[in-house]
């Protein structure tokens, strides 16, 4: 499978390490948020790579929904798991609980079209800034701190009408910011398709922290340092 190199098995459990996390969220999410470099202070390993172990160990449902409750640290073991009342869990060996997804439906195991959906989703995700976020935060004149930009994952959810497309589409067909104080709601709605054909629709839900006053100058560095670091890896890939 394409995410062996993205983590490890120990005792029954998974590690994901600093560096398998970074190379995934840059590497297949083109995600370049600060708090997945390895050396960042609040480290933390992206949330698209627990959906997507997800997928690879329970495989493929045609309605699920993936709450993400805590973020998770580089090295910690973690048991993936399908409990008695239907739910899917992560958890570390104290119990604590990083990611619950219900699912319902058919599902399939096919290797390659779980794959292949889980890389046309990440691919999709992993766009958040500047992307969505920027013309979402301009419109509101609103921003994140410049020097920690804290952008967490909540929620995700998607219905299928099919289970057997290898080569599925994604497509942003709505998306909105609503500020709360120095919190912001960010949902981006999705819509997929197969072959040109509707396939199904999915929601995502980020939380934006420390919200500030829109500074446009501000906000074309981080966007420039952004492509810095895209440009940085790809060179060195």
């Amino acid at each position: 499978m394409f995410l062996d190199e993205f983590h490890s098995a120990r005792d029954g459990r998974i590690c994901i390490s600093a560096d398998q996390a970074s190379h995934f969220a840059k590497g297949v999410a083109g995600d370049y948020n600060p708090i997945h470099n390895p050396d960042a202070r609040r480290f933390c390993v992206p949330g698209d790579l627990l959906f997507a172990l997800v997928l690879m160990r329970f495989g493929l449902s045609q309605r699920m929904i993936f709450h993400f409750r805590s973020m998770v640290g580089a090295g910690v073991p973690l048991a993936l798991h399908l409990d008695e009342d239907g739910l899917i869990r992560v958890t570390d060996e104290a119990g604590k609980l990083y990611l619950e997804v219900e699912r319902s439906g058919e599902i399939t195991h096919d290797e390659a079209v779980i794959e292949a959906f889980t890389r046309r989703y990440v691919a999709f995700s992993g766009k958040n800034f500047p992307h969505y976020l920027k013309p979402l935060m301009e419109a509101q004149g609103v921003m994140f701190n410049p020097q920690r930009p804290l952008v967490i994952y909540d929620s995700m959810g998607f219905e299928l009408e099919r289970l057997d497309v290898r080569e599925p589409a994604l497509a942003l067909t709505d998306s909105s910011l609503e500020v709360s104080g120095k919190r912001g709601d960010v949902r981006l709605e999705f819509a997929l398709s197969g072959a040109g054909v509707p396939l199904g629709k999915g929601s995502k839900k980020l939380v934006v922290s420390g919200l500030r006053d829109y500074d446009p100058e501000a906000m074309e560095a981080i966007v420039a340092e952004f492509y810095r670091l895209k440009g940085a890896y790809e060179g060195a890939a």
